[in-house]
């Protein structure tokens, strides 16, 4: 993206001299094209409908039990374009949240919107949940991706045109230093160049289990705290928001697992 920018200023900058420019077509076409094709040699994820519905993954298209995540895909594409926050990490006070959950149905949602491209990588290295709960199976730990061992490529799936998940399978010995690593954040760069995606979202551990947040969270943009309605206490909700806040920004908090009887969401159903 940062490659097709530049031919583009470029090309502004020519015409303003009243130079001629040199094919600026071209120069933007390359990058662009490049760009598509490596995100079509990635391979498409095969997913079971039947499967998500029954993990509460409903965002794949709209309709009654998506308009809470659709309310939340544009707020966070609406104050993503307005900082200019292009990484947001999914972190949660506890276990048990839903966090995952919220973080794939986020990236569905986001993938109904056309000119946003989205990469969603599980980097809860010590559980590694998101490619279960999508009903993936695979061998490599998302480890081996962030310390250079594997391409990313290689773990990377497709879900249509603009979003991407890199899933890992397995536990990391050391979760804490490699995500903290300088190689981690050179391999991140290295997907950001290849891909240029708008929107990066990290599904993290939970905040209260390890150290692994405290290190990751100063090398991304914002967080969403994903809280449980009737379990997470107001003390819990205040510590992560403090947590995160001394970290990076705090893009909101999502209230998850709790029911709505009056439509506030424009329906008159029951949500999750």
């Amino acid at each position: 993206m940062e490659r097709l920018q530049a031919a583009i200023d470029k090309a502004r900058t020519q015409r303003d001299r009243g130079d001629a420019p040199q094919s600026p077509a071209l120069e933007v076409a390359e990058p662009l094209q490049a760009l598509e094709t490596a995100w079509l040699a990635l391979p498409e994820i095969r997913l079971s409908r039947w499967l998500l519905h029954r993990r509460r993954i409903v965002a794949l298209q709209s309709g009654p039990t998506s308009a809470p995540y659709d309310i939340l895909r544009t707020r966070v594409a609406q104050q993503a374009q307005a900082n200019d926050w292009h990484r947001i990490a999914v972190v949660s006070p506890h276990s048990n949240t839903g966090k995952s959950t919220t973080a794939a149905n986020l990236a569905f949602g986001l993938a109904r919107k056309q000119g946003i491209r989205s990469i969603v990588i599980d980097a809860d290295l010590r559980r590694s949940g998101l490619g279960t709960l999508l009903g993936q199976k695979g061998q490599t730990p998302m480890s081996d991706v962030l310390e250079g061992v594997v391409p990313f490529s290689e773990i990377a799936r497709r879900y249509g045109s603009n979003l991407i998940f890199g899933l890992g399978f397995g536990v990391a010995r050391n979760p804490s230093e490699i995500l903290q690593s300088a190689r981690a954040q050179g391999v991140l760069k290295e997907i950001e160049a290849t891909y240029a995606p708008d929107i990066m979202i990290f599904d993290m551990p939970p905040l209260s289990a390890s150290d692994d947040n405290l290190g990751f969270l100063t090398q991304v943009d914002a967080a969403l705290i994903v809280v449980e309605a009737g379990k997470t206490s107001m003390k819990q909700i205040d510590v992560a928001e403090s947590q995160v806040s001394d970290l990076t920004n705090v893009m909101g908090i999502v209230l998850n697992k709790c029911r709505y009887m009056s439509g506030a969401y424009g329906y008159e159903e029951n949500y999750y």
